[in-house]
């Protein structure tokens, strides 16, 4: 018998090392983690949900892309944005809420290229730590999962590293909201796999919105296979949500909108609330036996809507799964057994400015009992970041977010 190495060598002589378009995957060995990313020879599962669609002429399929070696979609946008990188001897830095930041991470570490990501504080606490045993060097940001301008929080953070004097020469960013690269990385492969896979059937195709790359890439090749397939696009419902990965871009200025989303292959766009997408994702593991996250629930919530009223076979892409948010299922969970809900108390700040904000901040919580929670409105950005670093030396989680009137919104509970 032919020893592992010796096939090993074999395969990475008549292939070329790192390269994933000539693997024989059918053996499934391979010289590095990067040729384990998905791509038209090697496609990620579609798996049809049966229990939880009650529609029996409008077939949804699941593309699960937690196949992906750092499971999830971005593995794809990471390896070409890497690939197309000009980076010299600078360190990468990205602004993500998790999957990029972890993909990015894996593929520099796979190829000796360092790496720091920024991340918003409010990101499920499994991903930091994804990213922490990575060895990433995180930037946390005091924001929303994701924030309307490109000037604010993780995104502001790495655009003041790349253009800063200081710092310019030392740093450089895919900038996945505006690579073309991300919306090429779906056109040449999820797109092509989806078509193959379905055999030309797909009728309808569901993504979330986020930096736009997954839905203008497919959109665009399934539209040139077939201009009659429809191109759905999921959003939250409010700007402050808890579905990472999302973005509201209806009623967006344009100058705030991803700059590679082509608005002409979306021939609908729905917003789906976080109560929704996160009790589809439950139903999705308890009928079907599929784990997936609050952002597929979103995606699926939207296709099982669109399916009581239509016919044809619909694919739903599944960026990631459950694993990684499991603190977020967590209030579920604990609403289901019987446990009394958490108690909130909100302390309006927003009249006062710093250090007095940050003094009343720490009096609100001294009045709670333990359990209580306080929803703390604050106004101006060094008040929520003095009461974010008080909070931080107390060792207290928190949570942060903006509300509709631009006030910043602190979570903590005793």
């Amino acid at each position: 018998m032919t020893p592992i190495s010796e096939v090993q060598q074999q395969i990475t002589t008549l292939q070329g090392e790192s390269n994933p378009e000539a693997t024989d995957h059918r053996l499934r060995v391979y010289s590095d983690v990067v040729q384990l990313i998905a791509s038209t020879d090697n496609p990620t599962p579609m798996v049809r949900v049966n229990r939880l669609n009650p529609s029996p002429g409008f077939e949804i399929y699941l593309k699960l892309e937690r196949y992906n070696p750092f499971g999830s979609i971005k593995d794809r946008i990471a390896l070409e944005m890497l690939r197309g990188l000009n980076r010299g001897d600078k360190t990468i830095v990205e602004p993500s809420s998790g999957n990029t930041g972890i993909a990015l991470t894996g593929l520099a570490n796979a190829m000796g290229i360092p790496v720091q990501i920024a991340v918003p504080s409010g990101i499920p606490e499994e991903k930091k730590l994804l990213l922490r045993l990575l060895g990433a060097e995180l930037l946390e940001a005091d924001d929303a999962l994701c924030p309307m301008f490109p000037s604010e929080g993780a995104r502001g953070l790495v655009n003041a590293l790349i253009k800063s004097p200081a710092t310019k020469d030392r740093f450089v960013s895919p900038n996945q909201y505006e690579n073309p690269l991300n919306v090429e990385a779906h056109y040449r492969n999820t797109g092509p796999e989806i078509w193959r896979q379905t055999q030309g059937r797909v009728a309808y195709f569901f993504a979330g919105l986020g930096t736009c790359g997954t839905i203008s890439g497919v959109g665009r090749f399934l539209k040139e296979q077939n201009p009659d397939i429809r191109i759905i696009g999921v959003e939250p419902a409010v700007v402050n949500h808890k579905l990472p990965g999302l973005k509201k871009i209806s009623n967006l200025a344009p100058e705030y909108v991803p700059k590679i989303l082509d608005r002409s292959v979306l021939d609908e766009v729905v917003e789906v609330a976080d109560d929704t997408a996160f009790r589809t994702a439950l139903e999705m593991a308890r009928r079907d036996g599929i784990l997936v996250g609050p952002t597929t629930g979103a995606v699926l919530a939207a296709a099982l809507n669109y399916g009581k009223t239509r016919h044809g076979l619909a694919v739903v892409i599944s960026p990631d799964d459950a694993l990684k948010y499991l603190s977020f299922y967590k209030e579920f969970l604990e609403a289901e057994t019987g446990k009394p809900a958490e108690r909130t108390k909100e302390f309006d700040l927003s009249n006062l400015v710093c250090p007095l904000s940050k003094i009343k901040a720490v009096e609100a919580l001294n009045d709670l009992s333990p359990g209580e929670t306080a929803r703390l409105l604050l106004a101006d950005r060094e008040s929520f970041k003095n009461t974010v670093q008080e909070f931080n030396r107390l060792g207290l989680k928190q949570t942060s977010s903006r509300d509709d009137a631009g006030r910043f919104v602190l979570m903590v509970t005793r």
